[in-house]
């Protein structure tokens, strides 16, 4: 039997959040674009953040070789260029040399495109309040905000306490796997358990949204800021990153920030053999790997190289394994489910009324309804 728990770079009790608690901010020879990052609610309500963004002096990230530095100047960069892109009166379609190279580079180290994706926006953008508790809603709050304010917090704030809550269910799942290989059913059952455990915190968690987020709030005030440029109607092009020779001043078309760039549900889908159509939502969900840091990634492969546990719960006839597996699998769809349910309130009922938004596309730029609702049906 492997002795394996989880794939390198994954923690055994904080899953795809970092090892360490994220740092709070860079060395001081970054103290001028730090100042200017926590300025940002303020630099919102000015005419002035743009100009200040390229008044900026450069970017020492020659100077950065430590992963939790690296992984803090990409939430710096990723949060600046979002704000200089959605913070004026018009959406920019250029970004300036003294932005647009570092973030193309640091993201280039990290193995990701310089865009804001979930791996900034919630699993390295978090302190705890009391470092001596747990990583969890009530003692957890951002490092970084665009607007600040409740709703924006809890919103980012449930997704860390979601990936804390499903480390459970993570280091469970290569032994399960490991359980199908020796073909032991007792042994599979008890890690189904553990699973279905895992996802039911999770749903707990889920269900905590609306205490603190408004889906007005959440539409008007947090949203706008996390869109992509790709299949943007505001941004057709994409954006051009000026001074970024890999890209021969070429528009960049990349996907916005998304739940669906979270790793933990493709890994829960591995396990169980949930099956997606070959059609455009899997190729879009294939598309989010990419934005994933590479040890997540490599994670979800490692678990679809060696199959799923379907077909020996199947084979197996054993009642009360069989309990156990659709146990998880009812979980997921319910996760899902209510997850169908938030995008309605939070997303597509508040853009029924909003003449300035009638694009039905979420901030990854799909038709986010009917790709959750095929989600929630396969599973």
């Amino acid at each position: 039997m492997s002795t394996s728990i989880v794939a390198p770079a994954i923690s055994r009790e904080r899953g795809f959040l970092p090892e360490q608690d994220p740092l709070l901010s860079l060395p001081r020879r970054f103290e001028d674009w730090e100042n200017l990052a926590k300025q940002l609610p303020k630099l919102f309500a000015s005419d002035h953040l743009r100009s200040r963004i390229e008044s900026l002096p450069p970017f020492p990230g020659d100077a950065i070789s430590d992963e939790r530095e690296l992984e803090r100047a990409m939430v710096l960069l990723s949060y600046l260029g979002h704000a200089y892109v959605w913070g004026g009166r018009r959406p920019a379609e250029v970004l300036p040399r003294c932005l647009g190279v570092p973030w193309y580079q640091i993201a280039s180290r990290l193995g990701r495109p310089p865009v804001l994706s979930y791996s900034s926006y919630a699993l390295h953008n978090y302190y705890r309040l009391d470092p001596a508790r747990e990583i969890e809603c009530g003692n957890i709050a951002l490092v970084q905000n665009f607007l600040g304010g409740i709703d924006e917090e809890w919103f980012i704030l449930i997704h860390v306490d979601i990936e804390k809550r499903a480390a459970r269910g993570l280091r469970a799942l290569h032994p399960s796997l490991d359980a199908v290989e020796s073909r032991d059913a007792e042994l599979l059952e008890s890690y189904l358990g553990e699973v279905d455990a895992s996802i039911q915190d999770m749903l707990a968690t889920l269900r905590r949204m609306p205490e603190h987020c408004d889906p007005y709030i959440y539409y008007h005030r947090v949203r706008p800021y996390i869109h992509g440029w790709k299949n943007h109607p505001d941004l057709p092009q994409g954006l051009t990153y000026e001074g970024v020779s890999a890209y021969r001043d070429r528009p960049q078309q990349f996907r916005g920030e998304t739940g669906a760039q979270s790793a933990i549900v493709p890994s829960l889908d591995a396990l169980l053999g949930v099956e997606h159509k070959e059609d455009m939502l899997r190729t879009y969900l294939m598309e989010m790997r990419e934005y994933m840091p590479p040890a997540h990634r490599e994670f979800i492969e490692s678990l679809e190289a060696r199959g799923s546990v379907r077909p020996f719960v199947e084979q197996c006839g054993r009642a009360s394994l069989t309990s156990a597996y659709q146990a998880c699998r009812q979980g997921l769809h319910d996760f899902r489910a209510l997850h169908l349910e938030y995008a309605g309130a939070y997303i597509h009922r508040q853009a029924q009324t909003d003449p300035k938004n009638p694009h039905a596309v979420g901030t990854g730029g799909t038709p986010f309804m009917q790709y959750l609702k095929k989600h929630r049906d396969e599973t």
